[in-house]
């Protein structure tokens, strides 16, 4: 039940569930209380603007995804950790697994293997029964990994994990059966704080590895490279809405597991 509310009840703290329940209510109110309406219709607009400029989804992305840089000089582990979340399974009319915007997870865990940071990969991504998606995200992985040439042998598979929380808790069972005591984990850099937090929290000793950056140096600068880029970035774009969106299910989710002691 927490897996299904998890997922579902955050959608209305976005900003496009904001948008849309305040044009229903508007809606309700318009005929007997205008001004309610009025007001509801204000909020929708402010919440839009706002949720859809450069500004704001840059500087949100950023506050996350900058909080743990890849180092120089990656470090040697006993394990590379990928978390679920960067395939399509492979579902008619697709030939076999395809990669997703996060797909960069799993090129850069191949990465990190061939220049021999870490002699394993661990895969760790159930499948939600409800999605009726076949193969667990585990298994998608490795079909990626071995399709570019990563051993079988190197590919540890974690196949129960709904949530960043069980992946920490089913992953550190692995570490602990097979006496892996340092990993690098490879998420997202925007999902990074919170798997971070999880994973800490649980004693594990991880090194961040993010990857699938959104935000760059170079972004911040054209924000305001010339008046015309400055401008330019308070118009309403729908790319900025999902970056803010994608933000904010980051912070109401390190809010939500820190509620339930799990960061």
């Amino acid at each position: 039940m927490f897996l299904y509310l998890s997922k579902l009840l955050p959608l209305f703290f976005y900003p496009l569930g904001l948008v849309c329940i305040s044009l229903l209510l508007s809606l309700v109110m318009l005929w007997k209380r205008p001004r309610t309406a009025a007001i509801a219709i204000c909020f929708a607009l402010i919440v839009l603007l706002l949720g859809s400029n450069g500004w704001v989804s840059h500087s949100l992305v950023r506050s996350l995804e900058w909080q743990n840089l890849p180092p120089a000089e990656i470090p040697h582990a006993e394990a590379i950790v990928v978390l679920g979340g960067a395939t399509k399974p492979a579902l008619p009319p697709r030939p076999t697994v395809d990669l997703n915007q996060h797909g960069n997870r799993i090129i850069y865990a191949a990465q990190l293997y061939r220049q021999k940071k870490a002699p394993v990969i661990i895969l760790s991504g159930g499948r939600i029964d409800w999605a009726g998606q076949g193969h667990s995200e585990s298994e998608d992985m490795a079909t990626i990994l071995t399709s570019i040439g990563i051993p079988t042998e190197a590919l540890i598979q974690e196949p129960n994990s709904l949530n960043t929380y069980q992946n920490a808790v089913y992953v550190k069972k692995i570490l602990e059966s097979r006496g892996i005591h340092r990993v690098l984990l490879v998420t997202s850099a925007i999902h990074m704080p919170r798997s971070l937090l999880i994973f800490n929290r649980l004693g594990i000793d991880v090194i961040p590895t993010p990857t699938d950056f959104i935000i760059t140096e170079s972004d911040m600068k054209d924000l305001v490279g010339t008046p015309k880029a400055a401008i330019l970035s308070f118009l309403p774009d729908v790319e900025n809405l999902n970056q803010v969106t994608s933000a904010l299910r980051e912070y109401v989710g390190i809010i939500v597991y820190r509620l339930r002691g799990w960061a």
